[in-house]
């Protein structure tokens, strides 16, 4: 069978399999639609949060940033992995025992405000809305190649699907939904790769084949040919860095405390019965993350390899058939500029003929090394399944935020829980458009446009969070003032330096970078917002009246490990 009859197949099986269980486990109540009755076990909720938080940018991006900047890609690996690690062992116990539904909710309480409640809900659609752009463009793409459409319909069938079981059941019919999109993506993501694997090094072990010799007899180590071939074409060496270590440091704790501060990632915690289960859960997706954060670099130095062997100095016509097809989608474009028929891959622009959109390796990957139909197939499956089950929960945070944490607390206090349940629904039906544009007309490729999602996430809940739990004396115009202060920062840095908007448009954009501030970019300019948000919190607290003693008691029996109730919302 053809690779599309295989992936009409296996999508049409996972769509019929997420659909089934959205009708199976749909919410009738508001606790169901925001924290999935507060009763999923440990094991389901690490692999729902596992689920969450690979969104498109780890699964299609990620590896596709790596293989391409090599050593300098490792800042999303360390950021990512190590802000699960800070959200685990640092928020997540304190903030379930706290006993709310949302971010914005334990905000407007631990601050005792509604002024707080409403920033912290701005920044949430924020965050979700820019990270949401990313996980639509990554549905995009996958449908664009192995179904044959283009973008921007593949974007709106994404929505549609997401819709269906995002509105229908709430977090309830989305923890057992992701559960299954991470059975589904981790087996399509480990599958090509121990292909692979075998393929180049006769190791089943990815992570072990990417520091094996070849076997082809040479004895050449993988990325010792790797380095060898990026010299030749004039690129930096593969295992060697061009970023500065202030921008390293930066970004990599830009994604950190990014992490920590991502209210869909969070939300997740609020859905177990016990602070204990909060714990064992995050331990429990830190292993199944693992599974794939470990695996990416070796598909990354994979598909780098294969293809630099089978585009540079070959004859346009003698292109196997996966060149032809990724060139339909334009995710690859060739222009012969000297006329000689051959693809000129090489690292200086004016003479470079190949321009190659980093979010296809991956997805190309397994055609690439000539894999069987099904493994093709099975990619596109499992990156539509990491796509959709972020895209569902931040659409999630973006309804509760909005019929939760801005109507029931805010504007109409007396709303019935059906009435809620509604506006939720509606809420993100209205969201699921909003994002379906930014998919179709998005900013940059995937990984960037999530990495900025964890800036804004670093500059605006971070501090709030930390310091709301840990500083009893922090007060709401501290706490209000850091965030404004923060996101404004990083919203400014943002627009200006990625998207051009003061100086040009996004053409001007390249030039900009002599300009950075510190020498920063914009993925890592949230470390530099966030440390911002910190000093004007503290320095107007200091400057303003203590929080009442009821709030400082709060903070202090959260920190106690015992004695937590269900999440309540109330």
């Amino acid at each position: 069978m053809s690779v599309q009859t295989w992936t009409y197949i296996l999508v049409g099986i996972t769509f019929t399999l997420y659909i089934g269980i959205a009708i199976w486990s749909r919410a009738g109540s508001t606790k169901e639609f925001y924290v999935a009755g507060g009763g999923v076990s440990p094991l389901a909720n690490g692999m729902a949060t596992a689920a969450d938080w690979m969104s498109a940018a780890s699964f299609i991006s990620m590896a596709g940033i790596i293989a391409f900047a090599g050593y300098d890609g490792s800042v999303y690996l360390m950021g990512w992995t190590g802000g699960y690690v800070l959200l685990a062992l640092l928020l997540a116990p304190y903030l379930r025992k706290f006993g709310k539904f949302t971010v914005p909710d334990f905000i407007g309480d631990r601050y005792y405000s509604n002024t707080a409640r409403i920033v912290s809900v701005i920044c949430a659609l924020l965050v979700s809305f820019t990270y949401v752009a990313g996980q639509m463009r990554g549905v995009g793409l996958v449908f664009s190649r192995f179904l044959e459409v283009d973008i921007n319909t593949g974007v709106i069938i994404g929505m549609i699907i997401v819709l269906f079981y995002a509105v229908l059941g709430g977090m309830k019919g989305i923890t057992y939904t992701q559960v299954a999109q991470y059975c589904v993506l981790i087996f399509a993501f480990m599958v090509p790769a121990i292909f692979i694997s075998i393929q180049m090094t006769g190791n089943p072990i990815p992570q072990l084949g990417m520091g094996s010799t070849l076997n082809d007899g040479s004895g050449t180590f993988l990325l010792d040919k790797l380095d060898g071939l990026s010299t030749e074409l004039g690129f930096n060496e593969y295992t060697d860095g061009s970023k500065s270590m202030t921008d390293i440091f930066a970004i990599t704790l830009a994604l950190m405390v990014g992490t920590a501060g991502l209210p869909h990632v969070i939300v997740r915690f609020f859905t177990v019965k016990r602070v204990k289960d909060a714990r064992k859960s995050a331990g429990y997706a830190l292993l199944l993350i693992a599974i794939l954060y470990t695996t990416a670099p070796a598909v990354a130095v994979f598909a780098r390899t294969n293809m630099i062997n089978t585009v540079s100095e070959q004859p346009y016509e003698d292109m196997p058939e996966w060149f032809s097809t990724w060139e339909k989608t334009e995710l690859i474009k060739f222009n012969d500029k000297n006329g000689d028929g051959k693809i000129q891959y090489v690292a200086d622009a004016n003479l470079n003929e190949l321009i190659v959109d980093r979010d296809i390796m991956v997805l190309a990957n397994p055609e690439i090394a000539n894999l069987p139909a099904w493994v093709i197939a099975l990619v596109a499956a499992g990156s539509l399944a990491a796509a959709l089950s972020t895209a569902a929960g931040l659409l999630l945070v973006i309804s509760s935020s909005i019929s939760h944490d801005l109507i029931k607390k805010v504007i109409n206090p007396n709303i019935s829980e059906k009435g809620e349940l509604w506006a939720a629904r509606g809420a993100a039906t209205v969201a699921v458009v909003i994002a379906g544009y930014f998919g179709i007309d998005p900013p940059g490729f995937v990984a960037a446009v999530v990495a900025l999602a964890f800036g804004l996430a670093a500059a605006s809940f971070f501090p709030a969070i930390v310091l709301g739990i840990f500083y009893k004396k922090m007060n709401k115009e501290g706490a209000i003032s850091g965030m404004i202060v923060g996101i404004l920062l990083m919203l400014f840095y943002m627009l200006k330096f990625k998207f051009g908007i003061f100086d040009g448009g996004k053409e001007a954009v390249a030039g900009l970078k002599a300009s950075w501030w510190f020498g920063i970019s914009p993925e890592g300019f949230g470390s530099v917002a966030m440390f911002v948000n910190f000093f004007v919190a503290i320095l107007v607290m200091q400057l303003t009246p203590p929080p009442p003693q009821s709030v400082q008691d709060i903070v202090e029996d959260i920190r106690i490990p015992s004695g937590a109730g269900e999440a309540t919302g109330h």
